[in-house]
């Protein structure tokens, strides 16, 4: 059976979103339809803006949260009304889903990044009974309702705030993943976080949930860094300093670790120069910016484009949970709600820094 559903739509890269009537496609069989209750807006949803090679029309989000509405004839994970975050898509056979970290499947890409389906068939329709791309990151969750595979939804209690819990998926759990998962990062160790926004914020709450003996924060805005010192920056630095690597480095070696979220190259290149001997730079975000070094600025160094904070899902979203019931990661802080029909308006207060972690609500 088919599904009619509201979505915010994208048409043209340079236009607004738009509340459209789309239908989407039969349930195959390990499938979910879930009813949206939350999505939250990331800078990667932005991302279709610059690919020229991005298929458009589409429906874009990829923290969505909500309860299950409908299941396939093979679902085991999940039943008709449990309450679900989702996440990203995964194909579950490849060596590296086994290995049990997903986010560097072998078909990454290919599931999250491309909009459609693998075998290139239209999963979705307007109401002119046109293709819209409605896969984007497996999900696309800016809809009143979408359908995702079984493996890429996590069910949770059902005395949560689910309308929050959306930015889990992806966004908040890359942050935290990072430091937590990814660099493992122990008790004493430094840090230094480039960008405090919602991932560079939810990396510093989880450098205090470490035990990490220096957390500091490098962000352009005032009220971002007063920010980072209330979730557990130790020291804070104005990105704009034009001593900034002698700044973070405060006449030491080095810190142990360095993570960027803003992917701009001097602020990529001042991570690697920030971090010390031994030291490891993991860069997570997602622009056309390159970076240019010598060999010897590596030298002993280890430097990682990191995806989703290399977590799974299905362990490390019950543990970031468990941490904000216990107070150690108020991530729900950094959320602001708009309507799903003021998409437009989150995405513009997002941009412009005015909101931190904006949740759609549809």
């Amino acid at each position: 059976m088919t599904t009619q559903t509201k979505a915010a739509v994208l048409r043209d890269a340079e236009g607004e979103f738009a509340i459209e009537d789309i239908t989407l496609a039969e349930l195959g069989p390990t499938q979910v339809l879930v009813t949206l209750v939350g999505a939250g807006f990331c800078h990667t949803d932005v991302v279709p803006r610059s690919l020229a090679s991005y298929v458009l029309p589409a429906v874009l989000g990829h923290e969505g949260a909500g309860t299950v509405a409908a299941v396939g004839a093979d679902v085991t994970r999940v039943a008709v009304g449990d309450p679900v975050v989702l996440t990203y898509a995964s194909c579950g056979t490849c060596a590296q889903c086994k290995a049990g970290v997903p986010a560097y499947c072998t078909e990454f890409i290919a599931l999250n990044m491309m909009g459609g389906v693998l075998d290139g068939t239209a999963s979705a329709t307007d109401a002119a009974g046109q293709p819209v791309a409605n896969r984007w990151f497996g999900q696309s969750s800016f809809a009143e309702h979408c359908v995702i595979d079984q493996r890429d939804v996590v069910p949770v209690a059902t005395d949560l705030p689910l309308e929050l819990l959306g930015p889990l998926g992806c966004g908040i759990q890359t942050g935290a993943g990072t430091v937590l998962r990814g660099l493992d990062v122990q008790p004493g160790e430094s840090i230094v976080v480039f960008g405090a926004g919602a991932v560079g914020l939810a990396a510093v709450m989880a450098a205090k949930i470490a035990g990490a003996g220096e957390v500091v924060a490098v962000d352009l805005h005032p009220s971002r860094l007063e920010l980072a010192t209330k979730y557990g920056a130790t020291r804070v630095v104005d990105g704009a300093d034009p001593e900034l690597v002698a700044a973070i480095v405060a006449g030491g070696p080095g810190l142990d670790y360095a993570i960027d979220t803003t992917a701009v190259t001097s602020v990529m290149e001042a991570a690697i120069a920030a971090t010390g001997p031994g030291g490891e730079v993991a860069l997570l975000g997602a622009s056309v910016d390159m970076i240019t070094l010598h060999p010897t600025q590596l030298t002993g160094k280890k430097v990682t484009y990191m995806l989703e904070g290399e977590a799974d899902p299905q362990e490390f979203i019950p543990y970031l949970v468990e941490q904000w019931q216990a107070g150690r990661f108020p991530f729900d802080e950094l959320i602001t709600t708009y309507p799903l029909a003021d998409i437009n308006r989150a995405e513009a207060d997002s941009k412009a820094g005015t909101a931190i972690k904006p949740v759609l609500l549809p």
